[in-house]
């Protein structure tokens, strides 16, 4: 006799909160060892993460430091929506790279939508960006500076996984 079954699981407002969480603490351990960016900001990007993740319309996710429009540091968070079990890890947060020289550089924030986001018509949109606080602009990321990409962390929850990689100084 065989038998079978299946696992069916639901991305909530939990586990959406669950992922922005461990990028949070990142966050956090980030302004421990560099000043950026400020509680205030980080609990504005904390509202705006959860929304936008419980939709399904972060394609990527992106904070650190640049100086001439370069990468000094810098947090790049992938997310993988495919409704699959992804590697079944979920990595604690922390572990950025504390000895980056961050003098004379500016803090960056960067969010990148997925499919989800650009299939709203305008007025869902704004609907979606009344729930959090941040006022989002287009823009262009920084170009890689003096250094090298290295993926250290993924953070799970219901079947999305968050790929983390960090740019380093070399």
């Amino acid at each position: 006799m065989t038998s079978s079954y299946s696992i069916s699981q639901t991305f909530t407002l939990t586990h959406a909160k669950h992922l922005a969480s461990k990028v949070v603490s990142d966050m956090y351990q980030c302004r421990n060892f560099y000043g950026e960016p400020s509680e205030a900001q980080i609990v504005n990007y904390q509202e705006e993460l959860i929304v936008m993740l419980a939709g399904g319309y972060v394609k990527e996710y992106e904070f650190g430091f640049k100086k001439n429009d370069q990468r000094i540091i810098s947090w790049l968070y992938r997310v993988n929506a495919s409704g699959d079990l992804v590697g079944g890890t979920d990595d604690r947060s922390g572990g950025v790279y504390a000895r980056a020289d961050v003098s004379g550089a500016t803090h960056f924030n960067f969010m990148s939508y997925t499919q989800a986001w650009f299939d709203l018509t305008s007025t869902e949109q704004s609907a979606v960006r009344a729930k959090h606080p941040i006022n989002r602009s287009t823009g262009n990321l920084p170009s890689d500076g003096s250094g090298y990409w290295h993926t250290d962390r993924t953070y799970s929850s219901a079947g999305v996984a968050i790929e983390r990689k960090t740019f380093r100084p070399s």
